[in-house]
C-alpha cells in the first residue's frame, strides 16, 4: 500500500482528517454514541455493549484518545472515559464551518 502524502495541508486540515478518519469506524462511532449518554464510563462497561473483545475495544479507545476525542482517568484497576469536550467542539466546528461555507457558496450539479 502506498504512503499517503499529506504534505501542504496545514495543521488544522490534517489534525481533522485525523479525527474523521477515528471515526469512520463502526465500533469508535458507537463508542462516541455510548459516551454521549453516560456521565463517565468504565472501559468493562463498553466491553459488555459491544461484540468484540477487551483488547480490541482498549485499541479503539486509545485511537479515539489519541485524537482527543475522549479522555480517560484512572479509578483504581479501572480506566474511566468520558469525552473530551473540547476536542469534540472542534470537532463540531469543523464540521459546522463546511455547512456555513456550503450554504453560501455556488451550488453544484
Amino acid at each position: 500500500m502506498g504512503i499517503t502524502k499529506t504534505e501542504g495541508f496545514n495543521d488544522n486540515t490534517t489534525e481533522m482528517s485525523e479525527v474523521f478518519k477515528a471515526l469512520g469506524h463502526p465500533a469508535r462511532l458507537f463508542i462516541m454514541k455510548y459516551l454521549a449518554n453516560q456521565s463517565r464510563c468504565i472501559t468493562n462497561d463498553i466491553v459488555l455493549e459491544l461484540p468484540l473483545s477487551q483488547p480490541t475495544i482498549s485499541k479503539h479507545l486509545s485511537e479515539l484518545k489519541k485524537v482527543n476525542l475522549i479522555q480517560g482517568t484512572v479509578a483504581g484497576k479501572n480506566m474511566c472515559y468520558c469525552i473530551n469536550q473540547e476536542g469534540w467542539e472542534k470537532t463540531v466546528n469543523e464540521i459546522n464551518n463546511i455547512s456555513i461555507a456550503m450554504n453560501n457558496g455556488l451550488k453544484c450539479c
